[in-house]
């Protein structure tokens, strides 16, 4: 998908702001009109939005509760449709798509707070990067994918030994100053929890 900036997206101060990465993800990422994708930390909801603007049919969903709600206002002042869902990783989910995502919460960090989870990935910056792929096999089609923003600050052994079982394609790559994004799809097998 191309990024495009005629979409509107309002911001909150308690929410994760479209940056470089959600610009990389966007721009690596491509949907069919028809795909069902959901969205797994939708933020303000761009990623998504781009998704739905593409012809996706889309389930947005964040831990935080405000970032569910500005979502919500930034798909209807887009006029665009969606569901959306308070949600820790798959746990208020239902359904199958083609397609999950998720710009991961990647630095290695151990920061607290709401607004904190969007980027503190734990002291390994994995973060819920296990639970994603663990949970993937419920809610992904039978060719269904998983695709992941992912950085060089992270803990490379244990990311390594993580997909090792899975079919990894680097779809997008962006190094910044201090470190490199790749965007990654993820196809299985996927296995049960």
């Amino acid at each position: 998908m191309r990024y495009d900036p005629g979409i509107e997206v309002a911001e909150h101060p308690n929410v994760y702001p479209p940056s470089e990465d959600s610009e990389l993800l966007i721009e690596s990422l491509d949907v069919v009109p028809g795909e069902r994708v959901l969205e797994i930390g939708c933020g303000s909801g761009v990623v998504s939005m781009h998704c739905a603007a593409n012809g996706a049919s889309v389930t947005c969903a964040d831990i935080n509760p405000t970032a569910v709600e500005l979502t919500k206002r930034n798909f209807s002042a887009n006029g665009l449709e969606g569901e959306f869902l308070l949600s820790d990783v798959y746990d208020s989910v239902d359904g199958v798509f083609d397609t999950v995502v998720f710009n991961l919460p990647y630095l290695p960090a151990e920061d607290d707070g709401i607004l904190a989870r969007a980027w503190s990935g734990g002291p390994d910056g994995l973060g819920p990067l296990p639970r994603l792929l663990s949970g993937a096999k419920e809610h992904l089609a039978p060719d269904g994918r998983v695709v992941v923003v992912v950085s060089s600050l992270m803990d490379r052994d244990r990311l390594g030994e993580l997909l090792s079982p899975y079919g990894v394609r680097v779809i997008g790559e962006l190094p910044l100053f201090f470190e490199r994004l790749r965007v990654l799809e993820i196809r299985g097998p996927f296995r049960s929890p």
